[in-house]
């Protein structure tokens, strides 16, 4: 009974202090105006540890909580969320990013997360990109934007120019999201890090 009681406060919480670090990412990048979005470090984090759902569900929650608090056009990348969260809980829960050392001790393979921040990130990429070029016309709030604009001064068509700078961002994002999520599974310590692989 109290480890029926307890999990879902553990989901609750870790969903919250998820959110938590995907809005304040997202108000320091956007005011910095910096070229990643970092909206999804609190995704990684949770559905590294909770799985694929929680992590879509923290994206997702995420996303809306900032369009109304300070950024409008967060709104329409929570599908994007979504993909993050269920990608990045596939990718830690399968068990393909951990090797043991010769110690025995599991850790996160760095070329296998370069890697895989790809199956992340290509997905997402696809999604935002779309949005940004038929529901905005490649102008939002991100400082990728200008990115877009100069692409589109030399020539390069809109959808494809979203679509590249999202590429690139996004992998950026993607790629500092999961090394946040993996350095706390590490520092969490190694059983956590064998329940995620259960999972």
């Amino acid at each position: 009974n109290m480890k029926k009681k307890r999990t879902p406060v553990m989901w609750e919480c870790m969903i919250a202090l998820g959110m938590g670090m995907n809005i304040v990412g997202a108000f320091l990048a956007m005011n910095l105006r910096l070229p990643i979005y970092l909206d999804s470090v609190g995704t990684a984090v949770t559905a590294a540890f909770l799985g694929p759902v929680a992590g879509a569900i923290t994206g997702f929650l995420g996303s809306i909580c900032s369009g109304f608090l300070f950024d409008v056009y967060s709104f329409y990348y929570a599908p994007a969320q979504i993909l993050t969260g269920l990608m990045a809980g596939w990718l830690f829960s399968s068990g393909w990013l951990f090797v043991k050392s010769p110690e025995g001790k599991e850790r996160i393979h760095r070329l296998r997360l370069a890697a895989g921040t790809l199956a992340v990130s290509i997905p997402t990429s696809i999604a935002s990109s779309v949005v940004t070029a038929f529901l905005f016309g490649g102008i939002t709030s991100s400082g990728s934007t200008y990115l877009v604009l100069l692409l589109d001064k030399l020539g390069v068509p809109l959808t494809l120019s979203c679509f590249i700078v999202q590429a690139l961002t996004d992998y950026g994002d993607e790629l500092t999201a999961l090394a946040v999520a993996s350095v706390v599974l590490s520092v969490a310590g190694s059983r956590i890090l064998s329940a995620v692989r259960r999972r």
